[in-house]
């Protein structure tokens, strides 16, 4: 069976194509800088990679171009090997929690969540009308950031607004990277030797966007993003937590608009507001070269990721381990040590140095022998896990 995973974002179309019986990944790539007066194709293939820089004035032409080039490339005939195609969606609201095959209602109903996580969803949803229209014989399956918090109880994600507004305008909590907190969580079961039902995690994804999860006996009971993926830690242009005060103060003071509001919440704070960059890396490097503001940025985002892990040990009560996913959350050993510093009394946690600055693309422990809770940093797959849904899916006998 072949599965393609496409991740479409405002500007760019992420894809894998997988050969689902051994789990391997027959071709990848990236077209980015869409609409932009230089777009660039990124394609690995067969040892190859290939990167061409052309006009690719919007998502359709990104899509016929990638559909051509696997047909030109002989990477797979579509109509007679291609099995079904996976999406990547950010918001599937209450309705959308488990994988779900497209038609033209769904297509419909998709839309109307992209007022939800307006960043992503819009992209998203074209995406899938894009690929429905152009290859209607082939399964398209849509698999929701959101479906893994699906099952939080009512006191994790409702919010403490009048009931009428949840039941009408559906207000609560959602949380969103889900697909890779399960997959995370399933890897780490591995790595413990035990199933997932019988563990209590806490796993941390953190790149451009940050979120926490607290995963009970195998299942998520609170994470940190919350009704959008506004809410909780610190990212790269997000603000993360905030007295909801302070909105109406900007509207007032400011005289923004909703809109306005939005845009500076959304791609004007977090690190950037901080430091004016929301690059990690950068920040790391201008820290060491002594600019405190930069420090500061440090500083925040890992003091907010504490804040969770304390709150969440306190929510699961025992805590098997603790797992690191994400860009930075695999590759900035000093952001897991500012994080984990100063938990050993409180809570046992012990961090190994040594193996903390050890990098690997596989799942690896960088606790100490005798840390209480195990510490782990696993690379995630959120496109392998879509591909697993959807072939699953498949499998079941829910697609003819």
């Amino acid at each position: 069976m072949n599965i393609l995973v496409l991740n479409a974002g405002s500007s760019s179309l992420k894809w894998k194509l997988f050969e689902m019986e051994s789990s391997s990944v027959i071709a990848y790539g990236l077209i980015e800088e869409i609409a932009e007066s230089r777009s660039v194709f990124h394609l690995h293939y067969q040892g190859r990679n290939q990167e061409t820089e052309q006009v690719i004035p919007d998502h359709r032409a990104a899509f016929s171009l990638l559909f051509q080039t696997l047909e030109e490339e002989k990477i797979i005939d579509i109509d007679r090997n291609l099995d079904a195609i996976g999406h990547r969606v950010v918001h599937g609201g209450e309705k959308f929690f488990k994988p779900t095959l497209i038609d033209e209602m769904t297509l419909g109903q998709l839309k109307k969540l992209n007022r939800l996580a307006p960043l992503h969803n819009p992209a998203n949803v074209l995406g899938i009308e894009l690929t429905f229209g152009h290859t209607p014989q082939i399964p398209n399956i849509a698999v929701f950031d959101t479906a893994f918090h699906h099952d939080m109880p009512e006191h994790a994600y409702l919010y403490a607004l009048p009931m009428a507004l949840y039941k009408k305008f559906h207000i609560r909590r959602y949380g969103f990277h889900g697909t890779s907190h399960h997959y995370v969580a399933q890897e780490a079961a591995k790595a413990l030797n035990a199933p997932l039902e019988t563990l209590n995690l806490i796993t941390l994804h953190l790149g451009n966007g940050a979120s926490a999860c607290a995963i009970k006996n195998g299942k998520s009971v609170d994470t940190s993003m919350g009704f959008t993926p506004l809410e909780g830690l610190i990212m790269g242009s997000r603000c993360g937590d905030l007295d909801p005060a302070i909105v109406l103060y900007l509207i007032e003071n400011l005289h923004l608009t909703a809109q306005e509001t939005d845009t500076l919440l959304n791609t004007e704070s977090g690190l950037k507001g901080i430091c004016n960059e929301n690059d990690l890396r950068t920040i790391v490097q201008r820290t060491k070269n002594g600019d405190k503001q930069a420090g500061l940025a440090l500083d925040m985002f890992a003091y907010r990721i504490k804040k969770y892990i304390g709150s969440y040990i306190a929510v699961l009560g025992r805590v098997d381990a603790i797992v690191f996913t994400g860009g930075i959350g695999e590759h900035a050993a000093l952001i897991r040590s500012m994080v984990l510093a100063d938990l050993g009394e409180a809570f046992g946690i012990a961090l190994d140095t040594d193996r903390n600055t050890y990098e690997s693309h596989t799942a690896h422990a960088v606790h100490q022998t005798d840390s209480k809770i195990k510490l782990y940093v696993i690379p995630t797959d959120e496109e392998l896990a879509i591909a697993e849904e959807c072939a699953n899916l498949i499998y079941n006998g829910k697609i003819d």
